[in-house]
């Protein structure tokens, strides 16, 4: 039997070593099995932390395989889009194991090797299972055709996009993009709207200092790209159809996009609920799709739309000042709502923050968190 006790002190320890680990595993890995490193990305700069921050979230539960079941097979059905296959599991294993070595010293043992290798051997078999899985039913990546490019702000674009296949989503989950410009960097973003007939959706992109994805799409994206998409995923921002309760969205800039998503799926299904939509921004040319959320508001009966700025102040706005929250807080009672946040990092920290100081239920709250940049382990 493994010893998750010791799995998790024994990563504990290696994992003080910072930046050194991920550093000695890719050296490891890249120089044992060279043909693997055609599936990361030129730059390895923003690659080294995620292995030290994905292991750690396995072997934190390793002890409790029904919890972290889900997210193995998540990473397993998404590393599909990076080429991964079962051969290159025993590589990434032995690359692995030669590191913990490294850095146990006189910690390092027959069984604590012993155990580290069964544990990812259950990993492994996991994420395997279900990749094998999903390539039944779905490809692993689909493509994209740039149809329409509009620059809203300096650091704003919205992009119309046509999948060549059908790509399944439900508004409020998200897709990782890759844009040839940057091959084998890949971002999270929430389609905006619901398919087309088509099947052409919106891609909100909003520039993130340092983001390679972000800026290249942002500045460079033209008609005629074709960008590669992986699997939907997420939960946590899609509605629940069980659930009667009124909506209460509370989105920061580009955070707007599955909230707009899902007032056009209210919308297609006649819904009843009442929606009251927050929308920050910092100045007023931030709100950069104000005219498509007042249209859709207009013509939905029982949606609220409030726009507020933080930054920008002055007596004769037709806005209200403050953050999202900060003006919801102040207009009323949400206690019987549905709660969705969608933002920046700070902005959904900050406003789960003040929507739990103010005794609201967490349960209600709705946030999904992926990372900026996501790339194969």
């Amino acid at each position: 039997m493994i010893d998750a006790a010791e799995l998790k002190a024994s990563w504990r320890a290696v994992a003080s070593h910072g930046d050194q680990v991920p550093l000695f595993f890719y050296s490891s890995l890249f120089l044992s099995h060279p043909h693997t490193r055609e599936m990361f990305p030129v730059s390895m700069a923003a690659q080294r932390d995620k292995l030290v921050h994905a292991l750690g979230q396995v072997i934190s539960r390793v002890d409790d395989l029904d919890s972290v079941l889900p997210v193995l097979e998540q990473l397993g059905r998404d590393h599909r889009k990076f080429g991964v296959v079962p051969d290159h599991y025993p590589a990434v294993g032995d690359a692995l194991l030669a590191t913990l070595e490294h850095f146990s010293g006189a910690e390092w043992g027959e069984q604590l090797a012993r155990d580290w290798s069964d544990a990812f051997g259950i990993v492994a078999d996991v994420m395997i299972a279900a990749a094998e899985s999903a390539a039944t039913e779905t490809p692993p990546w689909w493509e994209l055709t740039v149809t329409e490019v509009e620059r809203r702000s300096v650091d704003v674009a919205v992009l119309t996009v046509r999948p060549h296949s059908r790509l399944p989503y439900r508004a409020g989950q998200s897709v990782a993009v890759e844009t040839p410009m940057r091959p084998r960097l890949w971002r999270y973003y929430t389609p905006a709207t619901l398919p087309a007939a088509d099947g052409s959706f919106e891609l909100h992109v909003r520039l993130v200092p340092g983001g390679p994805v972000s800026s290249a799409i942002v500045h460079s994206a033209q008609v005629g790209d074709v960008l590669r998409v992986g699997s939907p995923v997420g939960h946590e921002l899609t509605l629940d159809p069980a659930s009667p309760r009124d909506l209460l969205m509370l989105a920061g800039g580009t955070g707007v996009a599955p909230m707009k998503a899902l007032l056009q799926q209210l919308e297609a299904e006649s819904s009843r609920r009442r929606v009251h939509l927050y929308w920050g921004a910092r100045y007023h040319r931030d709100l950069y799709d104000l005219r498509a959320l007042r249209t859709l508001a207009e013509r939905a009966a029982g949606v609220r739309l409030v726009p507020c700025l933080s930054l920008e102040r002055s007596i004769t706005s037709p806005f209200e000042q403050g953050s999202a929250v900060e003006v919801a807080l102040r207009h009323g009672d949400w206690t019987d709502h549905e709660i969705y946040v969608c933002g920046s990092p700070a902005m959904v920290q900050g406003t789960v923050a003040a929507v739990r100081q103010a005794g609201l239920p967490p349960l209600l709250v709705h946030v999904e968190e992926f990372g900026n940049e996501e790339t194969v382990l």
